[in-house]
């Protein structure tokens, strides 16, 4: 039986108002414990921040939450439920899905695309078995998709490579709301980017929640990312040192939480969950 065949779609699982609680997940890398129990949940409409240094953890743990990576110990639940994630795909399954910080467009496809790249629309009968796309159903849906997320562009027809750093941010975001209903999971939404592009990212994660999707935040842009975040979650040596609302933090909050100064170091606790 295949993995699509026995994980069942975001629209099976029932709604219980997060997109993913994970508990006590550890991995393993040789003698490197990159995760040591980690628990984490993100709501429905929720941003989480999720920071750290280098090294602490961080993308291991982005990728064991959409199935790039296997727990060495721990589970992941979707609506109550257990699941086992073995890929991107099976991630989606379940309405999560990641906007990595090369944005994975091809430049050089339009907007619209770029939007069904791997996930194209045939027509029905014939011309569909010949393979001409129903790029009318397509372009109906990326409006949506834009509309929903009060994403404006110049035209979906434009090619990507022609489009600002925080419109592309734009089309890979609105593209992994397209596929994936519940969550998002973004790394470094505002590297490179410039203050104005940098401010346009951050409304679009607030509209995103806005619509109801939960989104992960992984940066290192803490005073940004912490106005827009509802909690925050510091990572320290794979284990969480902080977990909190962003109402009672600041930004010297976060950075102690970093480097081990709050009295909460995990260097420090055996276990800290």
């Amino acid at each position: 039986m295949s993995a699509s065949e026995t994980i069942p779609s975001s629209t099976d699982v029932a709604d219980d108002g997060y997109v993913f609680e994970a508990t006590d997940l550890v991995k393993t890398f040789g003698h490197v414990q990159a995760t040591r129990r980690v628990s984490i949940a993100l709501r429905k409409g929720e941003v989480l921040a999720l920071f750290g240094d280098n090294g602490a953890g961080k993308s291991t743990l982005t990728k064991l939450l959409c199935g790039v990576y296997s727990p060495d110990s721990g589970a992941i639940r979707v609506g109550g439920r257990e699941v086992v994630l073995r890929g991107t795909r099976d991630a989606e399954a379940h309405g999560i899905t990641v906007v990595h910080q090369d944005l994975a467009l091809a430049p050089d496809l339009s907007v619209l695309e770029n939007m069904f790249l791997g996930h194209e629309i045939t027509r029905r009968g014939v011309l569909g078995g010949l393979g001409f796309l129903d790029r009318s159903a397509m372009a109906e849906r990326t409006a949506a998709a834009l509309h929903k997320l009060s994403i404006r562009l110049p035209s979906v027809s434009v090619a990507v490579k022609d489009l600002s750093g925080g419109q592309r941010q734009a089309v890979a975001v609105a593209r992994a709301s397209l596929w994936a209903n519940a969550g998002i999971l973004m790394d470094e939404p505002t590297a490179a980017l410039g203050t104005i592009q940098s401010d346009i990212v951050c409304e679009l994660i607030r509209s995103t929640a806005a619509a109801g999707i939960g989104v992960l935040v992984i940066s290192h842009d803490i005073p940004r990312i912490l106005d827009i975040a509802d909690r925050v979650i510091v990572l320290r040596h794979g284990q969480i040192a902080l977990d909190r609302p962003t109402g009672s933090l600041n930004r010297s909050d976060v950075v102690a939480a970093m480097v081990g100064l709050t009295g909460t170091d995990p260097e420090n606790e055996e276990d800290n969950r």
